[in-house]
């Protein structure tokens, strides 16, 4: 018997049947072709702001304990502050001691709270197509993905008639992202309210994953956070992560806003796993959050140029795909009509025969099957060169 079937044997179910993000596949395989053109990852081009770098600069100089643990829960100022800044943003005062928690980015925060809520066969609803990694997250702990169809012919809508079906006495939560991954839709505000009475009524919970609530563009008016709905609040866990806004992916930080009977179970999973979020990312999250974030400005209006580009790229070549225009986030996700025979193969063929990455739908759920996704939080060079390649592989 050799090695690795004998350590197979020992691998648990769980995380034998999950799989790696097929985003991170994708750029692991991307990382070996020389000069690839990817579109795969949602890594924002933008460098961390200036006055988060130096603040943290003066921090390393004069705090005498930016290299020691903290509490689990996270620095008192940060939880202060982001009170302060979920109350500002949503007019829902929450106690930074009762209802915030300082996690490591929103993977970090969803996996805590999956495992707070799941045991070994309940379900977690899933919009479809939805984040990839919430799947795996959810299969890990031996929960049961449950794919709720959006309607890709009228821009990737909600259909809250098909909710109630897909709720047993097995389901503990519905999950929702918006502005979407993968597909940049924004839901409405009367969509999300309509999830928080069908959750209410079941006693179920609304995990918010948002990423992406300041990159709206031409649809601000119509993003709302149904965090900001104080009739739900026992209802919601809401998440934020200061990954894409304030271009911090590598610091890993962000927070959770939840009822305080989860908090104290969510800090149990947290300090077994982590202790606790880095406490340097997290002084970096009080000078961030100190200071005036100007940048987001600047951030919504790069991205909205290259969304414009990225569209007009599309636009030439409806005899490889056809999409919806995204309204929020900064991924774009087409529907594959050259021929093809899955979603990942075809993948695989822009990768190695035209040094192009994109990410399979199939990643995202049964109904991203026959897409891809598409990043454009990438520079105009890195757009312009994937879609020059593609028009020569198909003859464009």
């Amino acid at each position: 018997m050799n090695t690795f079937h004998r350590l197979d044997n020992l691998v648990s179910e769980n995380t034998a049947g999950i799989k790696i993000s097929a985003i991170k596949e994708m750029a692991m395989l991307s990382a070996k072709v020389e000069d690839a053109a990817s579109l795969a990852w949602g890594l924002p081009s933008f460098r961390t702001p200036e006055y988060i770098r130096q603040g943290v600069i003066e921090g390393l100089q004069h705090d005498i304990d930016i290299g020691k643990y903290a509490l689990p829960d996270g620095l008192p100022e940060l939880r202060r502050l982001v009170a302060e800044k979920h109350e500002l943003e949503n007019a829902v005062s929450v106690d930074p001691d009762r209802n915030v928690m300082i996690t490591a980015g929103n993977m970090q925060g969803l996996s805590t709270i999956f495992h707070v809520l799941t045991d070994p066969g309940d379900e977690i609803i899933l919009t479809d197509p939805c984040f990839a990694s919430h799947i795996q997250q959810i299969k890990q702990c031996g929960g049961k993905p449950v794919y709720w169809p959006l309607n890709e012919e009228d821009g990737w809508r909600l259909n809250l008639a098909t909710l109630p079906s897909l709720i047993t006495d097995k389901t503990k939560a519905i999950v929702i992202v918006s502005p979407s991954n993968p597909t940049g839709k924004i839901f409405s505000k009367s969509e999300l309210l309509g999830i928080g009475r069908i959750a209410k009524q079941k006693g179920l919970m609304i995990l918010i994953d948002d990423p992406y609530c300041h990159f709206t563009y031409d649809q601000r008016a119509k993003y709302f956070n149904l965090a900001a709905e104080k009739e739900l609040t026992d209802h919601i866990v809401y998440c934020f992560t200061f990954s894409k806004a304030y271009a911090m992916s590598g610091w890993r930080l962000g927070y959770m806003i939840l009822p305080e009977p989860l908090k104290k179970e969510a800090v149990k999973v947290h300090d077994l796993n982590m202790i606790c979020t880095p406490r340097i990312s997290q002084v970096a999250g009080i000078v961030a959050l100190r200071g005036k974030p100007l940048h987001l400005l600047e951030f919504e209006a790069i991205l909205a140029k290259r969304r414009e580009l990225i569209c007009e790229r599309l636009d030439v070549m409806p005899q490889v795909f056809t999409y919806n225009k995204p309204e929020g986030a900064y991924y774009v996700f087409p529907k594959i009509v050259a021929q093809h025979r899955d979603s990942y193969e075809f993948s695989l063929r822009l990768l190695n025969e035209a040094k192009v990455t994109v990410t399979p739908g199939s990643a995202f759920g049964p109904s991203g099957e026959h897409h891809v996704r598409m990043a454009y939080c990438v520079s105009d060079d890195m757009i312009n060169r994937a879609f020059d390649r593609i028009e020569v592989l198909f003859g464009i």
